[in-house]
């Protein structure tokens, strides 16, 4: 739904016609304009007066970003200026000078560090206070048009003209380039009217950049996936964007003489205003105010740019960025169901409920310093009741007694998570990786594609459907494949079993769970079905779905499961260790024969670790790998109280990290043939993404003593088997040369001879014997 402004705003001829530039305070008293005159005027937020102008300035300035004491504008000849904002608005001085014209700049949010972007083929990183302090930013090696941080100052995006945007990490001394996103901006020139700049949301989650094909596209920082866009809105290329502080909108201005308002939520316009040459756009911190600059010299200050109708959505908290699949929305779904606190029991009220609400927080019980009235038991007879008492240690510290403190400690619990499965990245998601095959699905918006692949081809034939249940967790072997999805609305969350082709008639089946409970984990073995829910329930159904059991566990909430022929292991959170975690705690329990192998013993993980996935090896010995790259293995877990968990890999100390060259990390799949199956991951990557990568095998090596340091080997084998041969014909050689001292040479020749059998390298005297033979031959 498109609406108009009120009262059309008037136009304000603040600068000569070129390129103009606006930003406000972050407190919104002022709005800073630049342009291509030798003016920088500043209007007062609420004042519909003349603006305060500052002459002293460069001309043709071509980018501004403002603080609360200062603002610094960048200028077509090469100069970086700061102007110092407060009762004297003036020039201070220049901050940095470039050969080419400065396209933009852009503070820090700590207001301590000034990028300056120019038609150079590096950006500049400059100190405010002290700019001797200078960075530079060159492994892009292409001039950049536009740059700007993201809201927490830890990275610096840049958006240069060969349609690339790099990401730059300021964590370290030194910045590092961290990420190239291409095919996502066109290429143009910096002169350009068109807009390709990074605006980060307000979350710091994600940014949105305009594209070739006049959309706006919203890019996920974690894993630099495509989420959400905001299409069929102009006909024109996009000159300018711009969020809302909170993130609940944004505004976007193009070519085609458009200035649109978008809903962040489900990307519809929500404001249609006709202003052609738009070329930046600046919303007001906290008011229902923006004000947008043309290429014509014009600034618009606009009042109620969003009408009374959706005026509402600007006082909303901080809104979240458009994701397909939000990983928070993920992690609050996998957290415990919350439960109805339960109604107080009637009782008789006290006599503390009577007074008035000081007394109530007294935090001397009654005890104040008013004189009035007031009895001291001087003497220790006990005749004055409630007497103030003198506040403990403890009380001065914490500011209330024990009884009237809320709970300020919060555990924190292990996250369920389905074992073999990734988190959305984009619109994609593994549902299952094994050493069977993997399924994985595709968000279409209205419905998920689902794809099931195997290795062996000879046994199992791939299958591909279209899912309108929206499945989020799977599982594969041998018999068949299970699905799940969460509940949605009145819909109750379902379970889908779809047996593999047989020469018979297949048979598929549904169950529905109880209403309200989810699936946080879920396992298949060849003859049980395990689902966990967010009802702390273990429900065991047969391949049929015949529900064979349901029990809850002592250990919540559930984790995850993991299952193998007749045995089941479920894990959960156990009690808060010293570290402030939930211990993990683990049970084996064989269904068919009602017998716990293993009944709420410990998963041994080190401090502050979590475990990344559980699985049963093909010999069917329970297997888990953690978070710090180990891989361990439990023995005896038939026997009750004998198991123990024994350490097959340490991948932090494989021969291929030992060079230190290689950072890496491995995505676990299977243990199987004593060997570890796994996924390399590069690039910091947590999970494996599309195309499917290959999968890796390593033999196990038990962490008894440190990686031993890389000698450097002399000879391979080839190499030492081609020196003994060598050395062999040097021996023939010097046996040829004795057989000619012998026969010719006299007593006089004699040393000769024994020094040839002094270079002889046979070791074993079969050589030094043959040499004796020919010395008796000569007589010698």
């Amino acid at each position: 739904m498109a609406s108009l402004i009120a009262s059309r705003p008037r136009a304000r001829p603040a600068h000569t016609q070129g390129t103009t530039r606006c930003a406000y305070t972050p407190d919104g008293t002022r709005l800073v304009t630049v342009g291509s005159n030798n003016t920088i005027r500043l209007y007062k937020t609420g004042f519909d007066g003349e603006p305060t102008n500052i002459d002293d300035c460069q001309e043709q300035n071509l980018a501004v970003a403002a603080t609360n004491d200062f603002f610094i504008a960048g200028s077509e000849d090469g100069t970086v200026s700061y102007y110092a904002l407060g009762d004297i608005n003036m020039f201070d001085r220049f901050l940095l000078r470039t050969s080419l014209p400065v396209r933009d700049v852009a503070i820090s949010p700590d207001s301590k560090w000034c990028a300056v972007a120019s038609d150079e083929l590096t950006v500049k990183l400059v100190g405010i206070a002290d700019n001797t302090k200078l960075l530079t930013l060159k492994e892009h090696g292409k001039p950049t048009k536009h740059l700007s941080f993201n809201p927490k100052g830890s990275m610096l995006a840049l958006s240069c003209t060969d349609g690339v945007v790099y990401v730059y990490s300021l964590t370290a001394e030194h910045p590092e380039l961290i990420r190239k996103i291409d095919g996502v901006i066109g290429r143009m020139e910096t002169e350009s009217e068109a807009s390709c700049r990074v605006a980060w949301h307000p979350d710091g989650r994600a940014f949105a950049v305009a594209t070739p094909t006049r959309d706006i596209q919203v890019i996920s920082k974690d894993d630099w996936e495509k989420q959400r866009s905001f299409s069929s809105g102009h006909d024109g290329d996009i000159t300018a964007l711009a969020w809302s502080p909170n993130g609940a909108l944004l505004a976007s201005a193009a070519k085609d003489k458009k200035l649109l308002v978008w809903s962040t939520k489900d990307q519809t316009v929500v404001a249609r205003y006709e202003y052609p040459n738009v070329i930046d756009i600046a919303w007001h911190p906290t008011k229902n105010l923006a004000s947008f600059t043309t290429s014509d010299g014009e600034v618009f200050i606009c009042p109620d740019l969003v009408t009374e109708q959706f005026a509402s959505m600007l006082l909303l908290p901080k809104q979240p960025a458009p994701f397909i699949h939000d990983p928070l929305a993920e992690i609050g779904a996998n957290g415990r169901r919350s439960e109805a606190a339960p109604k107080a029991l009637p009782s008789r009220p006290r006599a503390s409920e009577l007074d008035d609400f000081d007394d109530l927080m007294d935090d001397d019980f009654g005890g104040g310093d008013d004189g009035d009235g007031f009895v001291v038991d001087d003497d220790g007879a006990g005749y004055a009741l409630n007497t103030p008492r003198k506040r403990t240690a403890d009380e001065e510290l914490f500011g209330q007694p024990p009884s009237k403190r809320g709970n300020l400690f919060q555990p924190e619990l292990h996250l369920s998570f389905q074992p073999g499965s990734t988190p959305w990245r984009g619109n994609r998601k593994y549902l299952c990786l094994n050493l069977i095959g993997f399924v994985w699905t595709v968000d279409q918006d209205s419905h998920n594609t689902v794809t099931v692949e195997f290795y062996d081809h000879e046994f199992h034939r791939d299958f591909h459907f279209t899912d309108t249940f929206l499945y989020d967790k799977a599982c594969l072997n041998e018999k068949g494949t299970l699905f799940s999805c969460p509940p949605k609305g009145d819909a109750p969350a379902v379970v889908f079993y779809r047996p593999h082709e047989t020469w018979t008639q297949r048979s598929d089946w549904r169950i529905q769970l109880p209403k309200g409970e989810a699936v946080l984990a879920m396992s298949l073995s060849d003859t049980f079905i395990t689902v966990t829910t967010t009802g702390n329930y273990v429900r065991i159904y047969t391949l049929f779905g015949i529900p064979y059991r349901v029990y809850r566990p002592k250990s919540a909430p559930i984790v995850t499961c993991a299952s193998w022929r007749d045995y089941v292991l479920t894990m959960g959170n156990g009690p808060v260790g010293p570290d402030g975690m939930c211990r993990l705690l683990y049970s084996i329990e064989n269904i068919k024969r009602d017998e716990i192998c293993q009944n709420e013993d410990t998963v041994a993980l080190p401090e502050g670790a979590t475990v990344k996935s559980v699985f049963f090896s093909d010999n069917g010995d329970p297997c888990i790998y953690d978070s710090t790259g180990t891989l361990l293995t439990l023995l005896h877990w038939r026997q009750p109280s004998r198991a123990s968990w024994i350490p097959l890999l340490d991948t932090k100390l494989l021969a291929r990290l030992a060079s230190g060259r290689k950072h890496e990390s491995y995505f676990p799949i299977a243990v199987a043939d004593n060997k570890f199956h796994c996924i390399i991951l590069k690039g910091g990557d947590q999970y494996p993404y599309f195309p499917r990568p290959l999968l890796s095998e390593f033999d196990f090596s038990i962490p008894l003593t440190s990686a031993p340091k890389k000698r450097k080997k002399p000879k391979n084998a080839s190499q030492r088997a081609l020196l003994a041969r060598l050395e062999l014909d040097i021996d023939k050689a010097l046996l040829q040369m004795l057989a000619i001292e012998c026969r010719e040479g006299g007593e006089e020749r004699g040393m000769r001879a024994l020094e040839v059998v002094q270079l002889m390298r046979d070791r074993s005297g079969r050589m030094v014997e043959a040499a004796g033979k020919i010395a008796e031959s000569y007589f010698r």
